[in-house]
């Protein structure tokens, strides 16, 4: 059965977004050899015209899916790190929004594209040069609030490395309970920034989300 991603009227050919959004959920529901033609047109409903079309081939496809996780998970981490924050502790905060809102980082997607990494080395290869920018990006936080180099750098992988293995471990995912990893956030940001959250950071971190830690 097709998906009803949008609305398919009479001689309705489909459009590049359509073709990516239903390899994006193949490659979640089944990985990187799901995403094929195919597959992805009996999925929707549609002919491989329509795919080429849009696409100059498979290869143009998986490309854009790469650019999607690029722009998304890379992309806003840089973003949020750089966002104003009076202090580290509210700085790691506005950073664990990502964890928080799948809209912000796909961790479904970043757990795709790692096992994906593991067949195609140039991916393995963009994955690597994907890490070093996102913590260098969390450093410069760091270094923004007084940290020496060398302590930024430690302190920024033990932040993201924790989460890359909260989503290699499938923890915490987005059908996890909320209220519990709400809780958390507050002690992981002292552990990590080595000094409090003021209760004013916390209420207001609380009130970006849905439930508030009791």
């Amino acid at each position: 059965m097709s998906d009803p991603l949008i609305e398919k009227t009479s001689g309705w050919r489909g459009t590049r977004d359509v073709w990516i959004q239903a390899a994006y959920e193949a490659l979640l529901d089944s990985g990187i050899d799901s995403v094929k033609v195919m597959p992805l047109a009996d999925r929707l409903g549609l002919s491989r015209t329509s795919f080429y079309g849009h696409f100059a081939d498979r290869d143009d496809l998986l490309s854009a899916l790469i650019s999607l996780w690029q722009s998304k998970n890379t992309g806003n981490l840089i973003k949020r790190s750089e966002d104003y924050a009076d202090s580290i502790t509210e700085a790691i905060l506005n950073v664990f929004d990502l964890w928080l809102l799948p809209e912000l980082f796909d961790s479904r997607l970043e757990f795709a594209v790692r096992n994906w990494a593991h067949t195609e080395q140039h991916l393995a290869d963009m994955l690597d040069d994907a890490d070093r920018t996102r913590v260098a990006a969390l450093q410069a936080m760091f270094e923004r609030f007084g940290y020496d180099a060398q302590h930024a750098n430690i302190r920024a992988n033990t932040v993201y490395q924790t989460q890359i293995g909260y989503i290699s471990m499938k923890k915490d995912g987005p059908t996890d309970p909320l209220e519990p990893r709400l809780k958390r956030m507050r002690y992981y940001a002292e552990i990590f920034a080595g000094q409090p959250v003021s209760d004013a950071e916390a209420a207001r971190f609380f009130s970006r989300h849905p439930f508030k830690a009791s």
